[in-house]
């Protein structure tokens, strides 16, 4: 099976935030507060993913309460903050879900997603991922984290369904 037709078996998508949805990097202000860089182009295919129909699921590290409210403000609901085992968190959301681990999409771009990308059907990440990431993805994104890589891997998924237009 080539890569494309597992992007049409996908019904779940899965994102971290920070290297993801973000570029890593994090402007640290004089109080301490943290800010990211959030792409609009992702957050119009998050968006467009949940009106399809499609879960769309957050596991993070990060505890940003802005983050939060800018993908819940796309309509994402299930949005898991300040985990520190993903795979733990992951598991109990499948298992109480009723969710194929086969049909998940997960992107991530670092070590503490590792486990878990090694569990889905499609394990996808940006382009400047941590090599071990690069190396156990089955699609490497042309896109940075946060510039667009989200994007990407929903537009491939919602084409290959004929629900992108």
């Amino acid at each position: 099976m080539n890569y494309l037709e597992k992007f049409r078996e996908v019904d779940t998508l899965i994102f971290d935030v920070d290297g993801v949805l973000t570029n890593s990097q994090l402007l640290v202000q004089e109080d301490g507060a943290l800010l990211r860089s959030m792409n609009t182009r992702d957050g119009f295919a998050l968006k467009k993913a949940v009106r399809e129909g499609y879960r769309v699921v957050i596991i993070t590290g990060g505890s940003s309460q802005g983050v939060v409210k800018r993908l819940e403000g796309l309509g994402v609901t299930e949005i898991f903050y300040g985990i520190e085992n993903k795979l733990k968190t992951f598991t109990s959301f499948i298992r109480a879900n009723g969710i194929d681990a086969g049909s998940v999409l997960y992107m991530g771009d670092d070590i503490p997603d590792y486990e878990v990308m090694r569990l889905v059907g499609l394990p996808v990440c940006p382009h400047d991922a941590a090599q071990e990431i690069l190396q156990i993805a089955q699609y490497v994104s042309p896109h940075n984290g946060g510039e667009g890589c989200v994007r990407d891997v929903i537009e491939k998924v919602l084409k290959l369904a004929d629900k992108w237009l």
